[in-house]
């Protein structure tokens, strides 16, 4: 694994009123690795993955991405990278419901001004590799929770981002939906060479990850080496 990192959180510090959700937290992400964020709810790892991926912006530290300082980025910029750069999975998926399944997946390379044809060609390619591609021209309430976690999937990596970031992907899926997301999240990002973050509660969810960082309390209080 290379030794230079990719993502970096440092000493990152995030209050919400008189609520702190993170003490100082610090971790690197390298490129290509599985990172899984662990600790009971409350204890800051969903607010890290959204500092990480400058959905929020930190109270104190600094989190860079390949050297480059996302808390001194402009909004703009910001929204750049999560366009990009970054991909995203949520608990419930978060699909466009008017739209169908194949059109949620391009609306990524749409939003970034690829043509309708070619953003759609590279939809249905992901679809069939997640195992979807039946529900391509049906919209997401048409399909069943595993079959629509899977469209998110694909959604988040059709840009082929540097990261990918997964908040509970699992969460609203029964067992054996929630390893069949898995185990493909994991090999389609291991193949494009994606790193992934994961905020999971669920040890055998955890058990895809290569390292595992554990908080409580906002901080980082357990790291778990690579495999």
């Amino acid at each position: 694994m290379p030794s230079s990192p990719l993502l970096v959180a440092d000493g990152v510090s995030k209050s919400f009123g008189i609520t702190r959700a993170l003490n100082g937290a610090s971790l690197q992400v390298r490129p290509g690795e599985v990172l899984a964020l662990t600790g009971p709810s409350g204890s800051g790892k969903s607010t890290l993955l959204h500092c990480l991926s400058g959905i929020l912006a930190p109270d104190s530290g600094r989190v860079s991405f390949e050297g480059r300082d996302l808390t001194a980025m402009s909004d703009r910029e910001r929204s750049a990278l999560r366009r990009g750069a970054f991909g995203f999975v949520f608990q419930f998926g978060q699909l466009v419901p008017e739209l169908t399944c194949l059109e949620n997946v391009a609306l990524p390379l749409r939003l970034a001004g690829v043509r309708r044809s070619r953003a759609e060609r590279r939809a249905a390619e992901l679809l069939v590799r997640l195992e979807v591609v039946e529900v391509a021209g049906k919209r997401p309430g048409q399909a069943s929770g595993g079959q629509g976690q899977r469209v998110a999937v694909a959604r988040a990596l059709v840009t082929d981002p540097q990261v990918i970031f997964a908040d509970e992907p699992t969460g609203a899926l029964d067992s054996r939906n929630g390893e069949q997301v898995m185990r493909l999240l994991v090999a389609a990002a291991k193949e494009r060479g994606s790193a992934v973050v994961l905020v999971t509660h669920e040890a055998r969810i955890a058990s895809y990850a290569d390292r595992e960082v554990s908080f409580r309390d906002g901080a980082a209080v357990v790291a778990e080496g690579v495999r």
